[in-house]
């Protein structure tokens, strides 16, 4: 099986993926324009940043499974590949350490003016009047948006720095927030209101697309911090610069919208120029640690997949399909029962949306469970059932209501 790894991967997972008989096409330096050129011919494509296209993904000829060497699929054409039955997949959770790690770092250089101490000295100017001036985060109020695995490393970490959260997510609940000995917000609104620090980790999807905007930045009290180290489209950009030029808020981002889609670019967005934000590469994910635990958890999930044929941690299955009917078939475990069964059904002009054939023990009987997006009339009933002499039973009954 041929596997693309277009992204920076460990040398030591290559071998592991060479020694399980894969064909391993290693080309971190790919740009992503290069990716359809590269693409035909792959079963597997993995990736860290690099942008998979609608292009790549028509230009695959056997692509089944594309890889996400982290968490977000942003960077990924899902719908395409949705509809070209392309396996999206990614390894939550390796980096949540990483990140909250870096969402403090973050936190302590605005508090501390880390970089602008460091940028004197190396100026060869002591200014100790200057840098003594800090308020000190023990005792502020957390509010944490996003309550996923890297908010729970985050407010791991800020109970040991003695900080009160408060945290809010659709699907937290009190008693969750009694778990990790945090406040339950009300609403996203609550938190912008009453935080002194507000640090986001939601995914990015459509419904939290410029999620911080122009009215929530403006909730925030007076000289407090914002962080994201999730992703840059979930912060109205133009509204946070608004909000740094008026020099009513602080912030600390890993993201921008947009970035550079390359590792080494010129980036001169007007933000920059802010000297009350603080900002890193998107670097989130971006240590040993976390790298070593995603190489790994690529690894299961490909060797999963070449075993199994089953692909771990798919984003992009249906979570509803159009069936309305069930049909359940007893029969015996015999060659061409369930060709006959399906033949039947296309001849029907119906359609056979999911499938499962469960096999009892001693594999004498077996029982298949078809979902059709139509009513199955009595007519294919008594086709399928009088066809063949090893059907055993048949029923259906409505379902997707």
């Amino acid at each position: 099986m041929k596997i693309l790894i277009a992204d920076k991967f460990s040398e030591n997972h290559l071998d592991r993926l060479k020694k399980l008989g894969c064909d391993v096409i290693y080309n971190p330096a790919a740009k992503a324009d290069d990716l359809p050129g590269l693409i035909p011919g792959c079963k597997i494509l993995v990736v860290r940043s690099k942008q998979v296209t609608a292009d790549t993904i028509k230009a695959a000829d056997q692509l089944a499974v594309i890889l996400r060497a982290g968490a977000g699929v942003n960077t990924i054409d899902v719908k395409t590949a949705s509809a070209r039955g392309v396996y999206v997949t990614n390894c939550p959770g390796k980096n949540s350490i990483a990140v909250a790690e870096l969402a403090f770092a973050l936190l302590l250089a605005i508090d501390r003016r880390v970089p602008d101490n460091v940028a004197a000295l190396r100026a060869h100017k002591w200014n100790k009047k200057e840098f003594s001036k800090a308020d000190g985060v023990y005792g502020k109020i957390l509010g944490i948006v996003g309550v996923g695995q890297i908010g729970r490393e985050v407010i791991k970490r800020a109970h040991a720095f003695g900080l009160h959260v408060m945290a809010w997510s659709r699907s937290f609940n009190l008693q969750k927030a009694r778990e990790l000995n945090v406040e339950l917000a009300p609403d996203i609104d609550t938190i912008f209101r009453r935080a002194d620090i507000v640090s986001l980790h939601v995914a990015l999807k459509p419904d939290t697309k410029k999620l911080v905007n122009a009215d929530r930045l403006a909730m925030m009290k007076p000289n407090a911090i914002l962080i994201n180290t999730a992703r840059g489209e979930v912060v109205d950009q133009t509204a946070l610069r608004a909000a740094l030029e008026a020099k009513r808020i602080r912030a600390g981002v890993d993201v921008f919208d947009p970035e550079p889609a390359e590792g080494t670019a010129d980036f001169a967005d007007p933000i920059l120029d802010q000297p009350n934000l603080y900002g890193t590469h998107h670097i989130g994910a971006s240590t040993e640690q976390a790298q070593e635990a995603i190489a790994e958890e690529a690894i299961r999930i490909i060797e999963t997949y070449l075993k199994t044929g089953v692909v771990l941690n798919c984003v992009n299955l249906a979570t509803r399909t159009p069936a309305k009917w069930q049909l359940i078939v007893r029969h015996y475990d015999r060659v061409g029962v369930l060709a006959h069964v399906m033949d039947q059904i296309r001849r029907a002009n119906t359609n056979i949306e999911e499938v499962q054939n469960i096999i009892f023990d001693g594999a004498a009987a077996a029982c298949c469970r078809i979902q059709l997006d139509a009513e199955p009339g009595d007519k294919l009933l008594a086709a399928i059932k009088n066809g063949n002499p090893d059907i055993i039973s048949i029923e259906s009954l409505k379902i997707g209501e």
